[in-house]
């Protein structure tokens, strides 16, 4: 995934000199980062906020597969991913510790693009990298990210906090990238099976990208704080909509009535995914790695939010007695099956 002519052997730099070569010209940009990289800690102060942290960690061939997957765009998935967490709580990300493994095969050139990436995501959503750490490894390459963030303690959002008759909501379109994934591993195979064949994805960029370069929805947290709307709820997208909205429902002890109709699917997503014989609903209740927001707010929030063109309103929680629903378009009811992403399957 890298085409440098000239490539420099890690061994030349050594890990001080590397981490040197990556940071140095990095600059703090938010007043919590006191110090940085280059002491053995980092320092921040928050004063009257609460601080928010999450860890993700990706690893080679389980998370992503470099044969399709350019390292510029992984080190923006790897930053963006992890920001997401920090607004699911309804916070402000504010700073990134980047760790990396890498086996002999990376150069330097490999992994300057990979910072790039994850710099490009930092710049945009004005985060301060402020240290991390770098190692070999013998199991390809593992990328962890910490992110730092920030909130008043009224403002959290926790899984807990839905409460019964509370509106269900979700921003953007669901879907898209697991539909893009399957796009991409077919032309995978299609490739390994004659390399002379070149990958087609013509038109298909909206779920392409929706796979190898998400975007977090700081957006979203700003809307809330225009709106004077604060989430009873709230966790992002990642293992797909039925197995984080049954984290909800478990955490806050309720049931939930899902409305078919209401799932927000882009039209380029369900064409896609009826090419491939797959159901629309099943790619946007089960498919993962959307990192939209879910979230839940009172009924007395509902003119706030029905006029928001990036928000639909998708059912509403219930008494836990009254289990997990969903209203199929034809008005059926089923009971709601969460077969997402795991860890350990």
């Amino acid at each position: 995934m890298f085409d440098n002519k000239e490539k420099t052997n890690l061994s030349e730099l050594g890990e001080f000199g590397l981490i040197k070569h990556l940071t140095s010209h990095i600059e703090l940009k938010n007043e919590s980062s006191v110090k940085g990289i280059g002491d053995d800690a980092a320092v921040l102060d928050f004063k009257e906020y609460k601080t928010l942290i999450s860890t993700d960690l990706l690893l080679e061939n389980v998370h992503f597969d470099l044969r399709y997957v350019p390292l510029k765009h992984l080190g923006y998935k790897a930053v963006q991913v992890n920001l997401s967490d920090i607004y699911a709580m309804n916070g402000i990300a504010s700073q990134v510790t980047i760790s990396i493994g890498m086996s002999s095969k990376f150069p330097l050139e490999a992994i300057e693009e990979l910072y790039q990436g994850a710099l490009i995501a930092c710049e945009k959503f004005n985060v301060d990298l402020i240290g991390g750490d770098t190692s070999t490894s013998s199991q390809g390459l593992v990328i962890s990210v910490t992110s730092i963030g920030y909130a008043k303690e009224a403002e959290i959002a926790y899984r807990s906090g839905a409460k019964e008759g509370d509106l269900i909501c979700v921003s953007g379109d669901l879907g898209a990238a697991y539909v893009g994934l399957q796009l991409l591993e077919r032309e995978k195979q299609i490739f390994l099976e004659n390399p002379n064949i070149q990958p087609d994805l013509e038109g298909k960029d909206y779920i392409v990208e929706r796979q190898l370069k998400p975007e977090a929805r700081r957006d979203v947290i700003e809307l809330f704080r225009f709106l004077n709307v604060k989430p009873n709820a709230m966790m992002d997208i990642s293992d797909g909509l039925a197995s984080d909205l049954f984290h909800i429902c478990d955490a806050s002890k309720l049931g939930c009535k899902l409305f078919e109709e209401k799932i927000p699917i882009d039209p380029m997503t369900y064409e896609t995914a009826r090419e491939f014989g797959l159901d629309p609903t099943v790619c946007a209740l089960s498919g993962g790695e959307d990192y939209e927001l879910l979230f839940t707010v009172p009924q007395s929030e509902y003119d706030k939010v029905k006029n928001q063109l990036d928000i639909s309103i998708i059912g509403y929680m219930t008494a836990e007695s009254e289990g997990k629903q969903l209203i199929s378009k034809s008005g059926n009811v089923h009971e709601l099956k969460a077969q997402g992403w795991n860890a350990f399957s």
